[in-house]
């Protein structure tokens, strides 16, 4: 799964058009509250969790300055706050998809999760 086409709609939103026909919708402040980093999601080393220290939002948190591509696997997103450590992976940027079908598919499996419960 590789991203075919990446833009930018209305400073709100970001589309993306799947090699396998998706065409995936995401809102600029849910990609920048699941930033994959360290800073922002906490690491585990050495069996070790440390968690991401509070900080007050900045001005341009949830504004899209950049992105680049990484490799064959990712895209690296560029914040008006400054902020640019996370690495969002091709199927990490997938599962964050807000398209109606993305979203019916994830309700549909917690209700089987919880039915299974």
């Amino acid at each position: 799964m590789i991203a075919q086409k990446i833009s930018l709609n209305n400073d709100k939103t970001l589309s993306i058009q799947w090699d396998d026909g998706h065409n995936e919708i995401v809102s600029l402040t849910h990609l920048r509250d699941e930033c994959p980093c360290a800073e922002c999601k906490g690491e585990t080393i050495l069996l070790r969790t440390y968690k991401p220290e509070p900080k007050p939002d900045l001005p341009g948190k949830y504004e899209l300055k950049n992105a680049q591509v990484v490799g064959n696997y990712g895209l690296q997103l560029f914040w008006g706050d400054g902020h640019s450590t996370g690495i969002y992976t091709w199927k990490n940027l997938r599962d964050l998809c807000e398209c109606e079908e993305c979203v019916k598919s994830i309700m549909n499996s917690d209700e089987e999760q919880n039915e299974q419960s």
